[in-house]
């Protein structure tokens, strides 16, 4: 079945979601949930997202230089989506969503203390990439709630990220596929 162009992003899916964190210049805190998040280089260490140029997220980097990236968990998928609602810049959403900000190790962004692992991250480079705009952050701290992360291993069960499948539609993490190395 073919299916039109501007749909093809929908299929490929689930997509980790995450939520980004960042402050403006008056010093108002802005969070909103991106499911077109990637790894772009380990050394140095690279994460990029894609966004629209309008969306206050973009703005504050763009102003302050610098942003978190926090990993949800299924546990906070609801307060999640009010981060992701259409609210004024004034509006601070963390707050709106009852999840609670905590200060950052390197940056002025806040850290969502609800989340399971932080990226702290100052501007590497933006891209215009279509409608949409390219964003990759340099981290310059991360960190992983300790249950999450054991002998050097991602928890993946233990910590049930977020996949964003569409819309208001996610789905979590729930068991291991692994495959026989020869």
């Amino acid at each position: 079945m073919e299916i039109a162009l501007r749909q093809w992003y929908k299929v490929l899916t689930p997509r980790p979601v995450v939520l980004i964190s960042t402050i403006d210049i008056k010093g108002v805190s802005n969070a909103a949930p991106f499911s077109f998040v990637m790894p772009c280089s380990i050394n140095p260490p690279l994460i990029g997202f894609a966004s629209s140029p309008e969306h206050h997220t973009v703005k504050n980097i763009l102003e302050v230089k610098d942003f978190v990236v926090n990993l949800p968990g299924e546990d906070i998928v609801e307060k999640l989506w009010v981060c992701a609602k259409n609210f004024p810049p004034e509006v601070n959403e963390i707050e709106r969503a009852n999840l609670h900000e905590e200060g950052s190790v390197k940056v002025k962004s806040p850290r969502i203390k609800e989340c399971f692992a932080h990226f702290e991250c100052k501007l590497w480079a933006k891209h215009n990439a279509g409608d949409h705009l390219l964003i990759i952050g340099h981290l310059l701290y991360a960190e992983v709630r300790d249950d999450c992360f054991c002998k050097g291993k991602y928890a993946v069960t233990q910590a049930h990220p977020l996949m964003h499948i569409g819309g208001n539609e996610f789905s979590s993490v729930g068991r291991i596929l692994r495959v026989k190395e020869e």
